[in-house]
């Protein structure tokens, strides 16, 4: 039955119990639950499990669930019926048993969803105590809460700007239809419920209709007078021709001028929002006969189509989040650190107000940037570009513009088969961006090769189809990462069954969309990140992302490259090994490139080249090296890309050791590097150990190896909940260990069936009087990935600081908090009395006058902002110089650009943390 127009408490209950009872009779399964098999439970149990409607089934694996965890459970408060509603989430997410709503048992055990979702996980008290499956329901649950708490929380300021206090019941009614309305939309539209962006984007397209449909003297001016005012209501005739007009798909009218206003409010890109209008949004009012529709539709009949959508996905009720209610409610310090922002030192001051940092804020401010930065870059080679092409031996024009017409249809009909059956056209649009952003970054690359190399025939790189496979997928991942369909909430993971396979685009969806292997596209990611200085932190931080899941487990997967590079490597006879134990002590060079890592695989000093080969014009410098004589045998050659892989990945292994022993073995400090060697060792020489496995299950196996032989108690359960505290950890990792083909167990399992029958001659050896000689420990270098992109502090000035300019395009309101004042050297600047002020700026000590400019106001401390002193003041409040000008300051920086360098780097040599 729907609810009532006026949404109200009692309401509510009654959607739920008759949600309940049309639950129970989803599966034939399902019937009511026998009281006499249950005597043996508590009653209060059974009667949740009746008020819940569970089948026998689930109320006894529910039951057996609760008395594993009973006893190792903290006291949680107002008793035990909390955990048995999470106990009851966990079995009926197993047994695949859909008797209630996530609502439904919230309102049961009276929590909200994120104090559910930590209680689900405090279950979890053994390895296995919550199975994999359950964490991806959680996982899945939370983001998709996070996600429809940001919009509402959106929908609510953005309804106060469009709707005027002529009658609070009569916008409330308003508002209601139009939240009501956007969440069956999303629900029908997308598969992919937790994408911010294009949910957003749907938002915005029932506003533009919600506006269109309501009475003028709701609107506020601005929106009032956005409609146009050639409006094409539906005339008698063409009622009477509604009937006809079903035959064919009729596009819904969209005020072009009214979407433009709603953009520009949100920082949203018009283009994109009409293309998931016209796509999406049309097809949801097709199915609902609104298209044509003069009226905005009831409540009640809303209510009627979302109730029996909330009903079958088993999900929360996104209706509750406009009532308020308590169980969608975040905590309040969520809400605190979404709602707060810098905004005034006192009352009377006149500072230009910054918004708030909010989840849709940060990402359309992302999306921005990154449109900004290939507004000049066309959808096909540049003229450079195509002067490279032009240069080379064999021209590649063609292969590349056939590879892109090829892949471009690939990957937008993929992406329309994750996001939503009607955003084929919205994934051509993200490929667009993602071929010009390929563009530059090769343009940029073959610019600084050319610098290198002094030539101009790149003939072999431009050919390489791995290369441009690479570089295309490189581009396309940042794309998808910017619009935030590529994350890592999950680690990476897409096990758990359900939906997750079908619609999670998280990396590495795009190598099985391109056809790469993680191994190749490795390769290209430091030098995509060297060509493009202007890619975010959260860019580089999420690129990184993939090139350490790449070397932790995707690399190692059956059927990739590496494992026949390390084959021919160890059967070839070798004179050196993959990474010698030596080599850890010399620096990470990051000097190489793309195209040394994708056409000079063999190290310097060991390629040899055929005499009738003089080598590829864009490898003179490989050419160039010696040969061997005719009468003497060649030794085995190495890899560069497998060299450099090893080398990062013994720095990421040991980097993750050290972390694990910090939390585990900080008074055995001793067996630290006696773990690493017994590490590295299984790396290095079994490293068929690490077949469809993750590099931390071979951790954590090593350092309980260890422990045991040096009779240091420390147990399995330890090291793994330990584990689960790190970074970028996920529980699959130990959960979900191969142990043979198609078989998976526990960590547990796999140390004592695989592990330790595979190493147990090198393991006893640390237990002997000669154990074995320490691994020396890898040198940890400056991230490759921590470019000086963030401001640098002038030697000898406490409140100086540069930053690269990121774009000319971008606005200063994008560039810089607005109540700073930006400086853009070589343009007009205004009135000389600016630079006066500059100039006490540069000259004071005193914050607070560099944020307001005006010194008649003595505002309180900041709280430290990126552009903010490193430091505290001096502590006597003295100003430094007082006759220093811009320009002295200016010929400052320059004289000291390479101090400042050698600072960052100790900087981050000091702070840099896994």
């Amino acid at each position: 039955m729907p609810p009532k127009k006026r949404g109200s408490g009692t309401t509510q209950n009654k959607e739920l119990k008759s949600g309940a009872e049309s639950a129970s009779t989803d599966k034939k399964e399902i019937s009511e639950l026998s009281l006499k098999k249950h005597r043996d439970k508590d009653s209060e149990f059974v009667s949740l499990c009746k008020g819940l409607h569970v089948t026998d089934s689930v109320c006894d694996h529910a039951w057996k669930l609760w008395k594993a965890v009973q006893d190792s459970m903290d006291e949680v408060a107002d008793g035990q019926a909390k955990l048995w509603g999470a106990c009851l989430f966990a079995s009926v997410t197993d047994l695949d048993a859909p008797c209630f709503t996530i609502t439904q048992v919230l309102k049961a055990v009276s929590l909200n969803v994120k104090q559910f979702v930590a209680l689900v996980k405090k279950l979890d008290v053994n390895m296995d105590t919550i199975s994999t499956k359950v964490n991806s329901a959680l996982t899945r649950l939370e983001n998709k809460y996070d996600v429809t708490l940001a919009l509402y929380q959106r929908f609510e300021k953005t309804c106060k700007n469009i709707f005027a206090l002529v009658s609070d019941e009569k916008e409330r009614e308003t508002t209601r239809s139009c939240w009501t309305m956007f969440l069956l939309a999303k629900g029908r539209a997308l598969q992919m419920e937790d994408d911010l962006v294009i949910s957003f984007q749907l938002l915005l397209c029932t506003l533009e209709l919600c506006i269109k449909r309501c009475p003028p003297e709701l609107l506020q001016p601005l929106y009032k007078s956005a409609i146009s005012k050639v409006q094409s209501p539906l005339t008698r005739t063409s009622r009477r021709n509604q009937s006809k007009a079903k035959t064919r798909p009729a596009e819904p009218e969209v005020d072009l001028k009214l979407l433009k206003t709603l953009c520009d409010e949100n920082d949203c890109n018009t283009d994109e929002v009409k293309n998931i209008y016209q796509t999406s949004f049309s097809a949801f009012l097709d199915s609902l006969d609104l298209s044509r529709s003069p009226d905005f539709p009831q409540v009640s009949d809303l209510n009627q189509q979302y109730e029996e959508h909330y009903l079958k996905s088993r999900d929360f009720d996104g209706r509750l989040f406009f009532e308020g209610d308590e169980t969608v409610q975040a905590p309040k310090v969520e809400i605190s650190q979404v709602e707060r922002t810098p905004k005034k030192n006192l009352p009377d001051e006149d500072v230009v107000m910054i918004p708030p940092q909010t989840p849709i804020r940060a990402a359309m401010t992302s999306i921005q940037q990154l449109r900004g930065d290939l507004t000049s870059t066309g959808d096909q080679p540049s003229t450079n570009l195509a002067t490279y092409f032009k240069n080379c031996t064999v021209d590649p024009t063609q292969d590349v513009l056939k590879r892109m017409e090829t892949l471009g249809l690939a990957f937008s009909q993929r992406f329309g088969q994750a996001v939503g059956p009607h955003c084929i056209t919205l994934g051509r649009q993200r490929f667009t961006l993602g071929v010009r952003l390929y563009y530059k970054i090769m343009e940029s690359m073959l610019k600084s090769e050319e610098k290198r190399l002094s030539v101009q025939n790149f003939s072999k790189l431009l050919n390489d189809s791995t290369f441009h496979t690479s570089l295309l997928a490189c581009a396309l991942e940042v794309v998808m990462a910017t619009y935030g369909e590529s994350s890592f909430k999950t680690g990476g993971y897409n096990h758990g069954g359900g939906e997750g396979a079908e619609t999670d685009v998280c990396f590495p969806w795009i190598l099985d969309v391109v056809g790469l292997a993680a191994f190749d596209f490795y390769k290209v990611i430091e030098s995509f990140i060297k060509a493009d200085p202007t890619l975010s932190k959260d860019i580089v931080k999420h690129l990184e992302t993939c090139e350490n899941l790449i070397m932790e487990r995707i690399a190692w997967r059956t059927g990739s490259p590496l494992f026949e590079l390390l084959k021919q490597e160890h059967e070839g006879g070798a004179a050196e090994q993959v990474e010698t134990p030596a080599s850890f002590s010399q620096p990470l060079q990051h000097n190489h490139t793309a195209a040394d890592l994708y056409l000079s695989p063999m190290r310097p000093g060991h390629r040899i080249l055929p005499p009738e080969s003089p080598g590829a014009p864009n490898s003179q410098a490989s050419s160039q090296l010696p040969t061997l004589p005719a009468n003497q045998t060649p030794r085995h050659t190495k890899s560069n890309s497998l060299s450099l892989f090893y080398k990062k990945l013994y720095r990421l292994a040991y980097l993750r050791l050290k972390m694990l022993c910090s939390y585990l073995l900080s008074s055995h400090p001793e067996l630290e590097p006696i773990i690493w060697t017994l590490f590295q060792h299984t790396l290095q020489h079994e490293y068929e150990l690490m077949r469809d496995r993750h590099l931390d299950q071979l951790m954590m196996s090593a350092m309980y190896a260890i422990c045991k032989v040096k009779s240091v108690d420390l147990r399995f359960k330890t090291i793994v909940t330990a584990y689960k505290n790190m970074p970028n950890t996920n529980q699959e990792t130990f959960k979900h260990v191969l142990m043979s083909e198609g078989h998976y167990d526990s960590i547990i399992v796999f140390y004592n069936q695989v592990f330790m029958q595979k190493l147990k001659t090198n393991i006893l050896q640390y237990a002997s009087t000669r154990p074995p000689t320490l691994s020396p420990i890898p040198q940890i270098p400056r991230s490759p990935y921590k470019f000086p992109n963030s401001p640098l502090r002038v030697p000898g000035s406490n409140n100086v600081y540069i930053s690269p300019l990121k774009s000319s395009r971008m606005s200063p309101g994008i560039m810089t908090p607005r109540s700073r004042m930006l400086v853009s050297i070589g343009e007009s600047f205004g009135l000389s009395n600016r630079f006066q002020k500059i100039n006490q700026m540069v000259n004071s000590s005193d914050r607070s006058f560099k944020r307001t400019l005006d010194l008649g106001s003595t505002p309180k401390p900041l709280k430290r902002l990126r552009f903010d002193v490193d430091g505290q003041d001096e502590a006597d409040g003295s100003k430094s110089g007082g006759d220093s000008t811009l320009i002295q300051k200016l010929a400052e920086m320059s004289s000291t650009r390479n101090r400042m360098q050698e600072q960052k780097m100790k900087e981050d040599a000091e702070l840099r943390k896994e």
